[in-house]
């Protein structure tokens, strides 16, 4: 039970679920991304540990695949990932953090999810997808790069294209080839790098469409040190252009692109609490919508905090609501949800146990109507709300039962299970009430047969 997470740590790219289909309510949503690896029609779950020790290398760092089935997530048989399995490139090395970055899509274009992997010292990777799952890898060729990574057609296309910190923007478009060569690039260079490039630098990099032409959008968070600076978006294009959209986003970190009010246009949600990254440890967080149109983000925005009506909960010091967020159908009504995590929340005098709270997508957006909480407190969750625990220091919704409704994945990376910060990760089923504690599954290193002393399981959870 350490430290809080370092924004630089928070990524999330795209929403995971179900794909909703045209209704009374609107237009058809877009198809929002499956990670099935196996392409068995279940989602998965790629689970990183970027803390853990692996061949005797301190932090070198693995992922953990669980598999979908109708039953929910199989931890029967988890496939175990580093550096050290076979076929994946680079050497295991002392604090590699594999698993802490990655990107998943299918980005060979032969059906199955691929998982593109970044760490510290060894080279960018993806793991080929398979009809019995992730296996083999290539080292990419792509030039160096920092920062974050994400993925979405930003060509429009058909194809997956990988987004990564080459420049200000980078982006692989695909098909990439099993050699590990795109099908081309595209690299937006620094602005001024001799003067400014502190202010240009990446926390993340968010992909969606926000302006409905069929080719994803990127918006990019920014700071340097401890200061965030204004966000941008950036339109994608047919030509494979990467064009900046005038006007600034108000300073953020990490976020999820999604068609809350299905009207066609992906709306950016995304956490502040300030200017500066410190604020998040202090404020009590809140989630900003800017709602999406022809144009990019238009005017149309929402402020949701635990001081919104119908939202469990206060504003505390320190909560972070929505230091984590991911977008899905819960409830099977054809609108995306929004999971938001609350790592800092206390529960009762437990400070930073942790908690999650589910926000209903609906013809009017995303309000706090209808919306629920939960924590290691509630009632059916396996386990105990402790100090430092951050339980929804990482949240996901995706369909690992592929019953039509995304099912919410929490995880509290520095859960002692039993170990000294090994993390752990639930899953709730969907339901049309939304998610339901009956049969929570959960999980930690210790039942999987991996690494557990310091991992911080599931400080990443792949999209």
């Amino acid at each position: 039970m350490r430290r809080f997470l370092s924004l630089s740590v928070a990524v999330t790219a795209f929403a995971i679920g179900p794909v909703p289909t045209a209704g009374a309510g609107g237009p058809a949503a877009a198809a929002v991304p499956v990670t099935d690896f196996n392409h068995d029609g279940y989602a998965d779950l790629a689970v990183g540990a970027p803390g853990g020790d692996v061949g005797g290398k301190d932090g070198a760092g693995y992922l953990t695949i669980l598999y979908g089935s109708s039953a929910g997530v199989r931890t029967a048989r988890p496939q175990v990932v580093s550096r050290a399995s076979a076929g994946v490139p680079g050497a295991v090395a002392d604090y590699d953090g594999f698993g802490a970055t990655t990107a998943a899509r299918d980005f060979d274009g032969d059906g199955y999810t691929d998982l593109v992997v970044a760490s510290t010292n060894g080279p960018t990777v993806a793991l080929w997808g398979s009809a019995t799952g992730l296996k083999g890898g290539v080292a990419l060729d792509v030039p160096e790069h920092s920062g974050p990574l994400a993925a979405g057609d930003v060509d429009g296309d058909g194809h997956d294209d990988l987004v990564l910190g080459t420049g200000l923007v980078g982006v692989e478009f695909g098909p990439i080839s099993r050699a590990g060569v795109s099908a081309g690039r595209t690299v937006v260079p620094f602005e001024d790098a001799e003067g400014e490039e502190d202010r240009q630098a990446r926390y993340d990099f968010v992909v969606g469409d926000v302006t409905g032409d069929g080719a994803d959008d990127i918006v990019t968070n920014h700071g340097a040190e401890d200061t965030l600076y204004s966000g941008r978006l950036w339109k994608g294009g047919k030509d494979r252009s990467v064009t900046r959209v005038p006007g600034a986003i108000a300073p953020s970190s990490g976020g999820v692109i999604a068609d809350f009010d299905r009207d066609g246009h992906g709306d950016f949600a995304t956490f502040t609490a300030g200017t500066n990254s410190g604020d998040a440890d202090t404020e009590p967080g809140t989630v900003s919508i800017r709602y999406g149109s022809p144009s990019g983000l238009s005017a149309r925005r929402a402020a949701i905090t635990q001081s919104t009506a119908g939202v469990p909960g206060a504003d505390e010091p320190g909560d972070g609501f929505g230091r984590s967020l991911a977008a899905g159908d819960v409830t099977g009504d054809g609108y995306p949800d929004l999971a938001v995590g609350v790592p800092g929340e206390a529960i009762g005098k437990v400070a930073g146990a942790g908690g999650a709270v589910l926000l209903r997508g609906g013809p009017k957006g995303v309000t706090g109507a209808g919306a629920t909480a939960f924590s290691q407190s509630t009632a059916g969750v396996p386990g105990a709300s402790e100090t430092g625990d951050h339980f929804g220091g990482r949240v996901l919704l995706a369909d690992v039962n592929a019953n039509d409704r995304a099912d919410l994945v929490v995880a509290a990376p520095y859960e002692d299970a039993p170990q000294a910060d090994s993390g752990a990760v639930w899953v709730l089923r969907g339901s049309k009430n939304g998610p339901i504690t009956g049969g929570i599954a959960s999980f930690a290193p210790a039942g999987l047969g991996a690494p557990g002393t310091d991992a911080t399981f599931g400080v990443n959870l792949a999209r």
